[in-house]
């Protein structure tokens, strides 16, 4: 099969499974941002736990799921390799739940929830559970079964929304009846999000059982030492990297003035990091699909041919999103509720920065196809400095706004030390003029629609929708699509 349509069928089918539930999940925006979270400084607590999460996940699988296809392509013995890593991720989040329930009034304090311990309780239980579930979801990635993968991730999803209805929306307009009266507390709004994602990531592991005792249980300690070698490099630079995308809602609440009122101004941005939800969905997607494939083409002939065409394909249709949400965001601004609205101006850095962050993605396979992770470690800790120190000096000044520009800025260091790196170690001949052209392209087309200042809606959605398509229509041009068209018509 052309490899390109063989990522695509699996881009479009692990999509499914990534974009069906991020879809749902942000389905709990417009409901909490609208219909029940109206101070956005409730919604900024959840923005700011979850930030936390970020970090914590990478800790908790420590690389382990890049292992698994790792040495799944070198080791006959895959069950091995699956097991190995299974009990070592267990036996790490056993210990980290047991470990943070004997600490949690220090980290509850540490974080300024002591008055909400509970927060923090759930929180620990739900890391505990991801961690060991992220395995056996890399399992099934690794037998391609993503049909299952999408299964499971979608019902954990729906449990998560239901449980969040339930307790948001229904218990409180039946809040009289007895039985609800009995575990319902109106005024704990926040409680109930949080309680509801510790249900399903429960229900999760429990959907995956079948999957783990698929396997033949057979643990190397000789092979989870080569693993460790390799896998733990991968979550330092996963950890740096997760400074990137989440250390700005840790400091925004410690940074901003006495005079703001940090907690909202938490609320706004995290809202408005939702709205990129298209880039990050497809982002996501793209390296459900792109981890295992590039491992797949590596030592064919034309592989390195392969990875420019996807890197060139993989810029294009992140911009179409950029240009699609930035055009249309008059219409896209309603997923959050109108308080949130304030936050609007860093939609377009965000997405520019997530573009930025899935070239970066493109451009690291070269380490991992030549185990020379500690690169990526370097290449990490480079653009979290960045991030550390930009919003460290600016947050103050500027707030937010100064985080998503941050954003920006630690990816583009990582891109630059990458392709250098990337040069040196493992070429690849990537179309960098046709990439500048089109990224420039789509800035130039940005900045002239907010130049123009058009009065009216439907007049100015007109003049987007002719810039839309002249996007479009040059690219398919530059790409020879006219060409190749009319060559079939005249056969």
């Amino acid at each position: 099969m052309n490899p390109f349509k063989q990522l695509a069928g699996q881009t479009i089918i692990y999509g499914f499974s990534s974009i069906v539930p991020k879809f749902l999940n942000y389905i709990l925006v417009p409901f909490h941002t609208i219909l029940i979270f109206k101070q956005p400084a409730e919604y900024g607590i959840i923005t700011e736990l979850y930030a936390y999460v970020t970090f914590l996940n990478i800790l908790l699988t420590y690389g382990m799921e890049t292992g698994l296809f790792r040495f799944s392509q070198s080791e006959k013995d895959r069950d091995k390799v699956f097991t190995t890593s299974f009990c070592s991720v267990l036996f790490t989040s056993l210990l980290f739940i047991v470990l943070s329930i004997t600490y949690s009034d220090a980290i509850a304090s540490w974080l300024d929830y002591g008055d909400h311990k509970e927060y923090i309780l759930m929180f620990i239980f739900i890391l505990g559970l991801d961690a060991i579930s992220a395995i056996p979801f890399a399992g099934l990635r690794q037998k391609s079964r993503p049909v299952k993968f999408a299964v499971i991730k979608i019902g954990s999803v729906v449990v998560n929304i239901f449980f969040n209805f339930f307790f948001l929306w229904f218990c409180p307009r039946f809040s009289d009846h007895v039985w609800i009266k009995w575990f319902f507390d109106p005024s704990a709004g926040v409680y109930y999000v949080f309680l509801s994602n510790l249900i399903a990531s429960a229900a999760t592991l429990i959907f995956l059982i079948p999957e783990i005792f698929s396997y033949h249980f057979r643990f190397s300690k000789e092979l989870l030492q080569r693993m460790l070698i390799y896998s733990l490099p991968l979550m330092f630079a996963g950890f740096a990297g997760n400074v990137n995308e989440a250390i700005d809602r840790v400091l925004l609440k410690r940074l901003l003035p006495d005079s703001v009122d940090a907690m909202a101004q938490l609320g706004i941005y995290g809202a408005n990091i939702k709205i990129a939800v298209l880039m990050v969905l497809f982002i996501q997607m793209f390296r459900y699909a792109a981890e295992p494939f590039f491992f797949g083409q590596s030592g064919k002939e034309n592989s390195r041919a392969v990875i420019a065409g996807v890197m060139k394909y993989f810029v294009l249709f992140c911009l179409v999103i950029f240009l699609g949400v930035n055009f249309f965001i008059d219409y896209i601004k309603f997923f959050v509720g109108e308080e949130y609205w304030d936050g609007l101006g860093v939609v377009p850095i965000l997405l520019m920065a997530n573009l930025a962050l899935g070239v970066y993605y493109n451009l690291s396979i070269w380490f991992k196809l030549n185990n020379m992770t500690y690169y990526g470690v370097m290449i990490a800790l480079v653009g979290a400095t960045v991030s550390f120190l930009l919003n460290f000096l600016l947050i103050p000044e500027y707030g937010y706004l100064a985080s998503a520009w941050t954003h920006l800025v630690s990816y583009l260091c990582m891109i630059v030390l990458t392709w250098y790196l990337g040069n040196k170690y493992y070429p690849v001949p990537y179309e960098v003029k046709k990439i500048f052209l089109y990224t420039g392209l789509a800035v130039g087309l940005y900045f002239l629609s907010r130049w123009m200042s058009i009065e009216g809606l439907l007049l100015k959605t007109l003049v987007h929708c002719i810039l839309f398509f002249i996007f479009i229509l040059i690219v398919l041009s530059k790409e020879g699509w006219f060409k190749k068209k009319s060559e079939i018509f005249k056969l």
